[in-house]
C-alpha cells in the first residue's frame, strides 16, 4: 500500500507503555497522523516510540511542531539513526516554534531584533530568496496577517479591511535586515513579525534523512504531519509510493505517486480554516490582499529533492492558480513538479514527474514546450 499524504484521524489502540498510540493508515509507515480537528489523545512532548518491524525497518513515532510524526530506517543501524533524527526534530521545534515563547523566532518577533542560531539564520535567508524568486507570494513576514485572523492561536475571526490594511503593511519582507557576518536578523518596522512554518518542516525532513545517512542508512521514509521525504528506495531498489488524499476527505486518492530520494509536500484549504455566516475561511492567506487565497486550486502538491523548497512552493502554488504555476514552473528550470487540483476536478501534473503519478481522474500533462 502507499503512504498516505494527508493529515487524517486513523488510530488503532496498542498497550504498550499505556498509552494510545497511533499509526498511519498506510502499511509503509505504521505510524500515525491526525486529522486538522486534531488528535483523539494526548502523547507526551518527549515520546520516541520505537517499534521493530517484519519487514527488517524500524519505525519511531513522536510527537512535535504541533503533530504527529513517523520515521522509517532500515540497516543495522536503524534505531540510532532514528534516535538521532528524533532529537534533531525537537532541536528544530525548540528554535523555530511560535508556540515557544523561548524559541529564537519567538525572541525575535517579542524584541524585533536577534542574533539567530546558524539554522535558523540559513532558513531565514531561504525563506526570503523564494519569496523574491514566487514575486512576493511566500511571504515569511506574513505572520501578523495570520494572527489578526486567529489561526496561530485558533482564535478564529474575520477581521476588518481596516485591520488587514495595517497588519498587511507589516508584512513586508522588504523591511527585513539581516547581517551574514553576526546572523542578526532586524525588523525595521514596529510590530512586524515573522513564521517559518511555512517552510520549516520541508527543512526538517531535509535534515533528518541527512542525519539518517551519516548513520549509514540509506533507504528510509520521515513522514511530518504529512510532509513525506523518502531517503533512496524501499530494499529491493522499488521506489516508494506516496498517495495524495483527496481533499474532500474519506479515504480515496487523487493518485498515487512513486518517488526516491524526493520529497512530496501537500498544501490544501481542507488542512485549517474556520467558517463564520456560512461562509469558510483557511488559513492559506493570499499576501496581495490578506484573505485567503481564491485561485481555483484545492490542493496543491510538490515534488522536489528539496524538501526545504517543496514546503515553500506547496502553499505558493496553490496561492498561484494553475496558469500562474505552470508559467512559474517553467522558469524554474526543473527544480520541482507538481500535481494541482483544480476546482472542477481535473489535475494539472507535470511531466517530469506524469509517468511515475496514477490517478483515475481526469488529468492534464503540464508540458514544458507548452
Amino acid at each position: 500500500m502507499p503512504v498516505l499524504l494527508k493529515i487524517r484521524q486513523n488510530f488503532r489502540l496498542r498497550t504498550a507503555r499505556g498509552l494510545f498510540l497511533c499509526v498511519l493508515c498506510a502499511a509503509l509507515m505504521g505510524a500515525l497522523t491526525a486529522g486538522a480537528s486534531g488528535p483523539v489523545h494526548a502523547m507526551a512532548e518527549e515520546e520516541i516510540i520505537l517499534q521493530s518491524n517484519a519487514d527488517g525497518s524500524v519505525t519511531a513515532d513522536l510527537f512535535a511542531m504541533d503533530t504527529y510524526m513517523s520515521l522509517k530506517a532500515y540497516g543495522k543501524n536503524a534505531k540510532e539513526a532514528l534516535r538521532a533524527g528524533a532529537e534533531e526534530i525537537r532541536r528544530l521545534d525548540r528554535l523555530l516554534s511560535t508556540g515557544r515563547e523561548d524559541s529564537e523566532i519567538s525572541v525575535l518577533n517579542k524584541d524585533g531584533a536577534a542574533v539567530l542560531s546558524e539554522d535558523v539564520f540559513g532558513l531565514f535567508g531561504r525563506a526570503l530568496e523564494i519569496g523574491e524568486e514566487t514575486g512576493g507570494i511566500f511571504n515569511v513576514t506574513i505572520y501578523p496577517v495570520m494572527k489578526l485572523w486567529g489561526f496561530p492561536e485558533k482564535d478564529y475571526r474575520v477581521p476588518s479591511e481596516e485591520e488587514l490594511s495595517a497588519a498587511l503593511a507589516l508584512a513586508d519582507p522588504g523591511s527585513v535586515e539581516t547581517d551574514q557576518n553576526t546572523r542578526r536578523v532586524q525588523f525595521l518596522k514596529e510590530g512586524m513579525a515573522a513564521d517559518l512554518g511555512g517552510i520549516a518542516k520541508g527543512y526538517t525532513g531535509a535534515r533528518v534523512t541527512e542525519i539518517f545517512r551519516e548513520h549509514g542508512v540509506d533507504s528510509g521514509l520521515v513522514s511530518l504531519g504529512g510532509n513525506v521525504q523518502a531517503l533512496g528506495t524501499k530494499p529491493g531498489g522499488k521506489k516508494w509510493k506516496v498517495a495524495i488524499q483527496d481533499p474532500e476527505g474519506g479515504t480515496d486518492y487523487l493518485g498515487v505517486l512513486e518517488v526516491a530520494d524526493e520529497a512530496v509536500i501537500t498544501s490544501g484549504a481542507y488542512e485549517r480554516y474556520f467558517e463564520e455566516n456560512g461562509v469558510r475561511y483557511h488559513h492559506i492567506i493570499d499576501p496581495a490582499d490578506g484573505y485567503p487565497a481564491d485561485s481555483g486550486v484545492v490542493s496543491s502538491t510538490i515534488v522536489s529533492s528539496d524538501g526545504t523548497l517543496a514546503d515553500a512552493l506547496s502553499t505558493s502554488l496553490y496561492i498561484m492558480g494553475t496558469e500562474k504555476a505552470e508559467e512559474f514552473w517553467r522558469e524554474c528550470g526543473g527544480t520541482f513538479d507538481y500535481v494541482l487540483e483544480a476546482e472542477d476536478g481535473t489535475l494539472y501534473v507535470t511531466e517530469g514527474i506524469a509517468d511515475r503519478f496514477e490517478s483515475t481522474r481526469k488529468r492534464v500533462t503540464v508540458r514544458k514546450d507548452g
